[in-house]
Formats: structure tokens, C-alpha cells, sequence
């Protein structure tokens, strides 16, 4: 299984609709921890709001997709997006990722899963055969964290955008 993510952005808020409409992403999951808000938030900042907003003005279907255990947090964060969800995922099993496409009834050619974790989000995506983006981690303040993002570093270089600007 290739480990090496598709594309890479510094965040979430990077991605834009037109580079999805691009690739021919059409649904965008999203993990929740430390992707569109920092562990232990409760809301989501301002800027992913409004870009989550401009995704749906521009017909691009959002859906979490996190392996919390916490179904409330990701229930709440859904009802913020008005999207689906899908908690305890497993990844970097696909099974959260292809229950979701299943539930919103899209194909792995139209989606993509956007996540800060190598080692679950992009495995899963990878395996579940959807495009899979890498972002930077919203916040970093755990050691062991930190670490395991530095040991990922290689693999966030190998994809194919190498963090540069893709519109």
C-alpha cells in the first residue's frame, strides 16, 4: 500500500473548490482532530467557517470522518458544517471512509480525504482509493505528537505538490 499522500497543503483552508473541481472532487472528508479544529476545541475557527461555506457555494459536499470516540464533539462539529459524519472510524482502516462515501452515495474517483496524520488519514484514504491530502497539524503542542509528525516528514515530501500553491 503506498504511504505517501497525494497532494499536500499547509491547512485545510488551502484547498480550494476549484482545484477540487480540477481533480474532479466532488466529496471532501475531512478528519477532525487538529485537521479543522485543535484538540479540546469546542468550535470551529472563523476562516474554516467561511471556507467551509465557499466549499458548499461551490457544490464540493463536505463529511468528518474521525476516529474519535467522542460522538457528541463530532456530532457538534457536523451540525457546525451541515454535514454527515461518521465517528470512530479506525483509521487507517477505509472502513469509516467508505461507509461515508457509501452514506452520501459518491464514488472513490470523486472523493478525497483531507487529514494532518500520515499514518491514519492518508493510509486509509490510500487504501479506501480516494485522493488523498495531507495538511499541516492546526496545533502542536505534545511531544509525542511532534515527533510522530517529524518521523512523517518524508512521507508528506513524496506527494505530488510538495506543498506548493495548487489552484
Amino acid at each position: 500500500m503506498k504511504i505517501s499522500p497525494r497532494y499536500s497543503f499547509r491547512g485545510v483552508t488551502d484547498i480550494s473548490a476549484k482545484f477540487l473541481e480540477k481533480i474532479g472532487v466532488r466529496f471532501l472528508m475531512l478528519d477532525l482532530d487538529n485537521t479543522i479544529a485543535a484538540y479540546g476545541e469546542g468550535a470551529l475557527a472563523d476562516d474554516i467557517t467561511m471556507w467551509a461555506q465557499d466549499m458548499k457555494n461551490s457544490g464540493i459536499e463536505l463529511f468528518i470522518v474521525s476516529n474519535s470516540k467522542r460522538k457528541e464533539r463530532v456530532e457538534s462539529f457536523a451540525q457546525t458544517l451541515a454535514s454527515g459524519y461518521i465517528w470512530n472510524a479506525g483509521k487507517p482502516s477505509s472502513r469509516g471512509v467508505l461507509q461515508a462515501m457509501e452514506l452520501a452515495g459518491f464514488d472513490a474517483h470523486e472523493s478525497a480525504l483531507a487529514g494532518d496524520q500520515i499514518f491514519t488519514d492518508t493510509l486509509a484514504a490510500n487504501s479506501a482509493e480516494v485522493f488523498s491530502i495531507i495538511v499541516r497539524p492546526i496545533r502542536c503542542k505534545n511531544p509525542l505528537f511532534a515527533l510522530r509528525y517529524l518521523f512523517e516528514q518524508p512521507f508528506r515530501m513524496m506527494c505530488q505538490n510538495k506543498r506548493q500553491e495548487v489552484k
